[in-house]
């Protein structure tokens, strides 16, 4: 007994030893808002009792309490509480720069959302491009936030690396190298119902840790899945899952031409990471041509981010068979549709949107409410598994399909594919993206075959 206790004794003094060695630092004085300042919104924030609250208010943008220093490399924590129907978010690493819309703030934010869609403590790029990890793609952390009640926050931002918790439960591991500093900011959200007003949102016992970070760090695992939004890259996680680069983001290394051998020696670019498809008068295919993977792909999920030019048509073509159609228009395959909704004149063609952007073309509607994010990169994602086919566009599925069916007859029976027999029916194909004449760009074009 004695020996057990000895051996107890020590365990718990190298804890808090190391605990001791943690060098935190408190962001929040508990009696007033010295090192932080208000920007963009007029929301008021109050302090009392060792807690900040922000007052939501009518008539003004999105209010941010910041800090007056800028962070880089950090752990942050602290505790939160939300009255039922407001949205709100803590910003990191982010900016206030008058040459970006006019110092409008921007850049990454830990999710408050105690909707019933659940995404608290999901990985949000404001006033940028959007959603970087919804917490659709970790399901268990969507149950972690405690409504009415406090509850506990953990941002570690090391490097590329951003990673948060809620109530210690891990919810987003993001990879990212866009912003490295910034500040910390609390937000109170704007509002468009009166009834909103005077709700509040509150923080407490904030601290962040800026030293020794890779012994304070949280072990890395792999319970939940990663995002890796650094361009055209494959981090060791996707490589242990089996994702490849379909495109290396330098040279045109696996891509040809549809109806050449090589790949086309004008009408396409390279430039700054990004695969651009130039402008060329609208003509499908007139230009440099649409260009296919070198090899063929059965089961797979492929993943492209793509941006769009005002007015431009494009698309994502898969089961392609570049025998088909040696005349003049595009090769024949099922495709992800990329278009301007709103300026391109395909849009109002087909059937009930099946032209419209995410659909699969002239086949099935994308729903409306697409989650589309207009002048930033916007990922598509296709899932095939056998028969079974899956449009997802930024992370939300808006198209699924079995091809081989009866339905599946007599959709192309009622399409521009009636011509081609056993159109979409291919056990394999290559992998397409399309000339159509309008400027469209393409980045971390990436595969795993399943």
């Amino acid at each position: 007994m004695k020996t057990r206790n000895l051996i107890l004794s020590i365990l718990m003094f190298a804890s808090l030893t190391a605990f001791s060695q943690e060098k935190w630092e408190m962001l929040f004085n508990g009696k007033n808002l010295k090192g932080w300042k208000k920007i963009n919104g007029t929301a008021d924030y109050v302090v009392k009792d060792g807690i900040i609250t922000g007052v939501s208010k009518m008539n003004t943008p999105n209010t941010f309490l910041a800090t007056t220093k800028m962070y880089g490399d950090f752990i942050l924590e602290l505790e939160f509480k939300v009255e039922d129907g407001l949205n709100s978010g803590i910003q990191f690493r982010s900016n206030s720069l008058k040459e970006y819309q006019n110092g409008r703030v921007h850049g990454y934010q830990y999710e408050i959302d105690p909707s019933t869609r659940a995404w608290s403590a999901g990985i949000y790029d404001e006033s940028r491009r959007g959603w970087l990890y919804p917490l659709d793609k970790n399901p268990v952390a969507k149950k972690v936030f405690k409504a009415n009640a406090w509850n506990k926050v953990r941002i570690e931002a090391i490097g590329t690396s951003l990673r948060t918790w809620l109530n210690d439960i891990p919810c987003a591991n993001v990879l990212d190298d866009m912003t490295a500093s910034g500040f910390i900011a609390l937000q109170v959200h704007s509002i468009g119902d009166a009834k909103m007003a005077g709700k509040t949102i509150q923080w407490k016992n904030i601290r962040i840790c800026t030293q020794d970070l890779e012994n304070v760090r949280r072990p890395y695992s792999r319970e939940i899945p990663q995002v890796n939004c650094i361009a055209n890259t494959i981090s060791e996680e996707e490589k242990a899952q089996g994702w490849k680069l379909l495109w290396d983001g330098k040279t045109t290394e696996g891509w040809r031409g549809a109806k050449l051998k090589t790949f086309p020696a004008n009408g396409w670019k390279i430039e700054n990471g990004v695969l651009k498809v130039l402008k060329s008068g609208g003509g499908e295919s007139t230009n440099g041509g649409d260009i296919v993977t070198t090899r063929k792909y059965k089961n797979f999920e492929l993943s492209v981010d793509f941006m769009i030019t005002k007015g431009a048509n494009s698309g994502i073509k898969y089961f392609v068979d570049t025998e088909l159609n040696k005349g003049e228009g595009s090769s024949i395959g099922c495709e992800f549709q990329i278009l301007d909704d709103n300026n391109h004149p395909d849009a109002k063609l087909g059937v009930k949107g099946n032209r419209k952007l995410g659909s699969l073309y002239d086949l099935i509607p994308a729903p409306a409410n697409k989650p589309f994010r207009g002048g930033f990169f916007n990922n598509a994602r296709i899932v095939v598994n056998d028969s079974k086919v899956e449009h997802y566009l930024n992370d939300i599925k808006i198209v699924e399909y079995e091809r081989g069916t009866q339905m599946w007859q007599a959709l192309v029976n009622y399409s521009k594919y009636s011509v081609w027999p056993g159109f979409g029916e291919a056990a394999e194909g290559n992998i397409l993206l399309q000339d159509h004449g309008d400027e469209v760009w393409f980045k971390n074009i990436k595969i795993k075959e399943l």
